[in-house]
């Protein structure tokens, strides 16, 4: 398949990559062009500004929770009938997990063979921004390096000073300007998800398409990412159940070298809303029907994975657990992924007609993170669900990091085998209990014949048994009475 790209790579974290991505895709796709949004590595959050840039679901490609296998057939299950993907790269070009590029920037645009444009911050230096480029450029021969956006110049006169320095070291297809209008709130875990405020982040990402539309060479843009040579096929496709539905055993899941995914929604992907992701009333009534949480406060999930249930048979139902009182009519299952309960506590505990109803919910329920701390007793002293008997809290420490955990038996696993997540909280949850998850270094989340509930965020396009696992285990609204 020939689907033009660019990789929009930095430095280091906090030169602008999102900013240009971002500003990138909205820029042209008000050209009238199709634009297929991607993100290296687990983050969520830019995912969600890529989707309103680009009218399309923003996607992640990290080789670490996946496989390096599946990136390319990832990005052409994204990417089809797209006329030109943008790729977000994730901290510094080459840096990777552990002191390795394994999983970086540059490890995702080799396995897809596409240019990388490099966003430098120019900020307090002119000609030293060549000696920095060239070292880019010539680092690893196998990354292609096409031309350089610089980010935050100050004057015309620093703008000709850096574009004359860079001359035969790599094109400048780019000059952003200083502008604090742009600029995304954060807080303790990142940017604000755009789901959390959506018309001021659609006012956003229109003012960034406008300054990249009108500092940058859209047209050299784009025939740079003409040049990437086609990908060997096949696309990704989310697989159908083998068989009858599987027993618990132990064993392997899917090859041992991906995790298996996070269970969530949000603006990432095609469970953002009620009308636009729920599968309830559409389908014959007899498949069993998921209910996704989804909402301000569960903003977090991959695209991938309400694909995954819908091929495992499942209906697909969005709810909001700050605003609906009651489940999904027949819900069979309940997925309840990452976000940012910790923000939202107090919304949260005032639903208590949900709250109840989740308690008492007697079918299997697949959580992480966000999820893990709304089934807990409290967090931060207020009422939660309470089907897992802990207290949550917010803590002053960041925990954040990929791990490769051995599984205890639970819904979603069985004894022994391994998974591959990441990690990014700053809450704990006490007491721990006995711990479903073990890696080197840590333990935690629970689990039993109905639950998965852990810290640990997870991909299922590695290992579509999860879906499959939690589709084949849905109880019949009947069997729930």
């Amino acid at each position: 398949m020939v689907v033009p790209r660019l990789v929009v790579a930095a430095p280091a974290s906090g030169s602008g990559k999102t900013t240009v991505a971002t500003g990138l895709m909205a820029a042209l796709r008000s050209r009238g062009l199709r634009i297929s949004p991607h993100k290296v590595g687990p983050d969520y959050i830019d995912p969600g500004y890529h989707t309103l840039a680009s009218g399309r679901p923003g996607r992640n490609l990290d080789p670490w929770l996946v496989g390096e296998e599946r990136i390319a057939p990832l990005f052409l299950h994204g990417s089809r009938g797209a006329d030109l993907a943008v790729v977000e790269g994730v901290m510094g070009l080459f840096d990777g997990r552990g002191g390795t590029d394994f999983a970086s920037t540059a490890h995702v645009a080799r396995l897809l063979d596409a240019p990388v444009v490099l966003v430098v911050d120019a900020a307090g230096q002119s000609r030293s921004v060549a000696a920095l480029v060239h070292g880019f450029t010539t680092f690893d021969p196998r990354v292609r390096v096409g031309g350089v956006i610089l980010n935050r110049v100050g004057s015309d006169r620093h703008e000709e000073m850096c574009r004359a320095a860079l001359a035969g070291v790599a094109p400048v297809l780019g000059a952003l300007r200083r502008d604090d209008a742009v600029e995304t709130p954060s807080r303790h875990l990142g940017l604000v998800p755009a789901a959390e405020r959506a018309a001021e982040a659609a006012s956003a990402v229109a003012r960034l398409g406008g300054l990249v539309a009108g500092s940058c060479d859209l047209d050299a843009l784009v025939r740079l990412a003409a040049t990437a040579p086609p990908l060997p096929g096949p696309a990704w496709t989310p697989p159908e159940p083998a068989g009858a539905p599987e027993t618990a055993g132990s064993g392997t899941m899917g090859s041992g070298t991906a995790g298996s995914g996070t269970m969530g929604s949000g603006t990432t992907g095609p469970v953002a809303g009620r009308a636009a992701g729920s599968d309830a009333g559409r389908a014959p009534r007899s498949r069993p029907i998921v209910a996704v949480a989804g909402g301000a406060a569960f903003t977090f999930g991959y695209a991938e994975h309400v694909e995954l249930l819908r091929a495992a048979g499942a209906e697909v139902a969005v709810f909001d657990p700050l605003r609906d009182e009651r489940l999904p009519e027949g819900t069979g299952a309940l997925v309840i992924g990452g976000g940012f309960p910790e923000v939202h506590a107090a919304g949260l505990a005032a639903n208590e007609a949900l709250r109840r109803e989740v308690a008492a919910f007697g079918g299997p329920i697949a959580a992480e993170c966000a999820g893990l701390l709304y089934l807990c007793e409290e967090l931060d002293g207020r009422r939660m669900c309470g089907r897992i008997r802990a207290r949550a809290r917010m803590t002053p420490r960041l925990t954040l990091g990929y791990r490769e955990a051995v599984a205890g038996p639970s819904l979603l696993t069985r004894p022994g085998e391994r998974y591959r997540g990441h990690e990014f909280h700053r809450t704990a949850v006490d007491p721990p209990g006995e711990p479903l998850f073990r890696w080197e270094g840590g333990a935690g989340g629970y689990g039993d014949a109905l639950l998965t509930a852990s810290y640990l965020h997870l991909h299922w396009a590695g290992v579509p048994e999860a879906a499959q696992r939690l589709v084949s285990s849905s109880r019949s609204p009947s069997v729930l009475r």
